[in-house]
């Protein structure tokens, strides 16, 4: 039936993502993906040092794929490591530290607020940090820390939320460890984007700035006709004047001219006259 198919098939990425946690503890082990192709079987490893994922030549990368091949039945496989971009933003990577830092004798309490700060320091909407086991003496105890806004149930939980389990071996006896993280810039499917409401205003206010851009587009033509009318009566008055300049020079002239025929006239009857005397 289809069902089992799916089943076995989710369970065998169970058993490899567990198998690569085992073996990339210390990597700092992020998750992984399996992608079917038609040449083979294509895992994705995440890790945040990828250095030791691959190991000097190559060789841990060899292991993994053979162990891969003969383990899991994987057809072809090929590994692929890819470096954690921000690793405050991967649930297992920070229940791996938390582990870490709770195994070296640290309150849980200090080490679950440290964490937080950091998650949230690196951008995320939310995150919930669950310890279990003999935290605080004999008997079994819960302690949660939270921050932030978070899901909790329903699909959203299920498909935005990321998280992480690990576990740490202490003298009482094991811790239970649960980091689950909100990533940035996740859309809820119930967030509600209130618009600002349209006014009407803003169209009268419109109108009357292009009635007032009109008015003074009108008044502007009008300084320049009265501009142009005051430079043609300009003109007009330099053109007057200077026509009455040249008739003024005209009958100056034509002045000249006549007593200057009537001094010829003068000379020439005193000539005359001394001629007369003399004969």
């Amino acid at each position: 039936m289809i069902e089992k198919d799916f089943v076995t098939e989710g369970l065998k990425r169970t058993k490899i993502d567990e198998y690569l946690q085992s073996e990339l503890e210390r990597a700092g082990y992020g998750g992984m993906e399996v992608q079917v192709t038609p040449l083979g079987t294509m895992v994705v490893v995440y890790a945040e040092r990828p250095g030791m994922v691959i190991g000097r030549g190559g060789k841990t990368v060899r292991g993994i794929t053979q162990n891969l091949k003969t383990k899991f039945d994987l057809e072809n496989p090929q590994v692929e490591v890819k470096e954690v971009d921000v690793p405050e933003l991967n649930p297992k990577i920070m229940a791996y530290k938390i582990a870490n830092m709770l195994q070296r004798g640290m309150h849980f309490r200090r080490v679950a607020y440290t964490t937080i700060r950091r998650i949230m320091g690196a951008g995320a909407q939310g995150v919930e940090v669950t310890i279990s086991g003999k935290i605080r003496g004999a008997r079994s105890a819960t302690a949660k820390f939270s921050d932030g806004y978070i899901k909790k149930c329903g699909e959203p939980s299920i498909r935005l939320v990321k998280q992480g389990f690990a576990t740490v071996q202490l003298k009482p006896g094991v811790l239970g460890i649960y980091v689950r993280i909100m990533p940035p810039n996740v859309v809820l499917p119930d967030k509600v984007d209130i618009l600002a409401p349209v006014i009407e205003e803003t169209v009268t206010e419109e109108i009357v700035e292009s009635e007032e851009i009109e008015e003074s587009s009108e008044s502007v033509e009008e300084v320049e006709i009265v501009e142009s009318e005051e430079e043609l009566e300009e003109l007009e008055e330099s053109i007057e004047e200077t026509e009455v300049s040249e008739e003024e020079s005209e009958e100056v002239v034509s002045e000249e001219e006549s007593v200057e025929d009537v001094s010829e006239e003068e000379s020439e009857t005193k000539s005359s006259e001394k001629s007369e005397k003399s004969e």
